[in-house]
């Protein structure tokens, strides 16, 4: 069992590396039954597409509303605080749903408040939990200690957490909301046993500006001025809504073009899924044979090219293999950009640029799916599929030559 436990989570990223490891896991094991769960009891209640749809948009709707001000909290006050309390929110707001499904008094508008409720908690709690890993683990470890949260992500948010909260529901409507509060309360119980360091916040010089958007626009300009950090935070962007708008009809495609029926897109999130565990847990390996900036450019490459084999294949076993491949350099990628951003980013600033990243993303996600849906319809899948490959394309051709500088921003200054 030590030895298990050394090879996920070693020794010298400290036992405060391993309590958060633990949450994140914990955490993800509750939302991937949330994943499945929380549709189907939308669907359960109400057959209209309309309200099923907001289901997803009342979850998303905090980033666009609070995200800028999640990551100045983050910034200004207590990081354990602040996610001890954001995850209490949650717990109490599941716990309240639970009730109302046990006792056959849920609705479609508490649903909808719920779900609400716990979108602008996890919004607070998200931006937080981002920070507080380069405060626990060294900077050279990062990318390790970051695909270890990615192994919990991919194998239990999105390839077990999903069939297990749906057959939770089919044995009982108030069993998957029950499962997530036991989760909850487990997470609670490990953050609370965490200790942080403190974070050096310098005070203001007499008659300097402070406030809220002072503080907003402070974090912007500083990821601005940084010319590693702000590209990055582009071609996330960028790349999200290339992803978002092939992901967007992925359904269709399945159906349509390989022919797999309704089981298709659940083995297409299989294959990804597979992939990103993959990747996960070779990231180790890869980061000590390869320069970054290599890593970097192999997996945008891989990416750009998924679009374009999607669009030419017909086959179900080629189109799994290229999604499967898909997965492991997001995996690998996005521990990559994590880790790099991380090590750039001073502790004093990690909440609001994180937010800013972490808007970027949603917000590049819903103009992806939102892109993607409109080409579909003026042309066919094909033709979304090909925007995903151009757009990508054009995006890799005008960061190429920088990418080996964003992969070691940080990576000189001292831990």
């Amino acid at each position: 069992m030590r030895r298990i436990i050394e090879v996920v989570a070693p020794a010298r990223l400290g036992t405060g590396f391993r309590r958060l490891l633990g949450a994140y896991w914990t955490a993800n094991v509750g939302d991937g039954i949330m994943l499945a769960a929380g549709p189907l009891l939308i669907a359960w209640l109400t057959d209209e597409a309309f309200l099923i749809a907001l289901a997803a948009a009342v979850q998303r709707a905090p980033w666009l509303l609070v995200g800028l001000y999640a990551g100045v909290v983050a910034d200004r006050f207590d990081r354990r605080r602040i996610i001890l309390v954001t995850n209490t929110v949650r717990l109490l707001a599941v716990a309240v749903l639970l009730a109302a499904v046990a006792t056959d008094l849920v609705t479609v508008a508490g649903v909808l408040a719920a779900l609400f409720v716990l979108g602008l908690a996890e919004c607070f709690n998200d931006t937080t939990m981002a920070t507080l890993m380069p405060m626990l683990v060294p900077k050279k470890d990062l990318g390790l200690a970051g695909s270890r949260v990615m192994v919990g992500v991919m194998t239990i948010n999105q390839l077990a957490g999903p069939p297990v909260g749906a057959a939770l529901f089919v044995a009982g409507t108030a069993w998957p909301l029950a499962a997530q509060v036991v989760c909850l309360g487990l997470v609670l119980v490990q953050l609370a046993r965490l200790r942080l360091p403190p974070v050096r916040r310098d005070a203001p010089l007499p008659g300097a500006r402070t406030g809220v958007w002072h503080e907003v626009r402070e974090g912007i300009g500083w990821l601005a001025g940084h010319a590693a950090v702000r590209t990055l935070a582009l071609t996330i962007l960028m790349f999200n809504v290339t992803f978002g708008a092939t992901w967007s009809v992925l359904v269709i495609y399945t159906h349509d073009r390989l022919g797999l029926g309704e089981i298709g897109f659940g083995l297409v999130t299989a294959a990804t899924a597979v992939g990103g565990i993959t990747g996960a847990l070779l990231y180790g390996t890869l980061e000590r044979r390869f320069p970054l900036g290599s890593i970097m450019r192999v997996g945008l490459v891989v990416e750009t090219s998924t679009h374009a084999v999607l669009a030419l294949t017909t086959s179900p076993a080629v189109a799994l293999a290229i999604l499967f491949a898909f997965g492991v350099q997001a995996s690998v990628w996005g521990t990559t950009s994590t880790a790099v951003r991380q090590r750039a980013v001073p502790a004093h600033f990690q909440g609001r640029v994180t937010s800013v990243y972490l808007i970027g993303m949603q917000a590049g996600l819903v103009v992806g799916a939102v892109l993607g849906g409109v080409l579909a319809q003026v042309g066919d899948v094909r033709t979304t599929l090909w925007f995903g490959f151009v757009g990508s394309a054009v995006i890799l051709v005008l960061i190429w030559r920088v990418l080996p500088q964003i992969a070691h921003a940080g990576t000189d200054d001292e831990d």
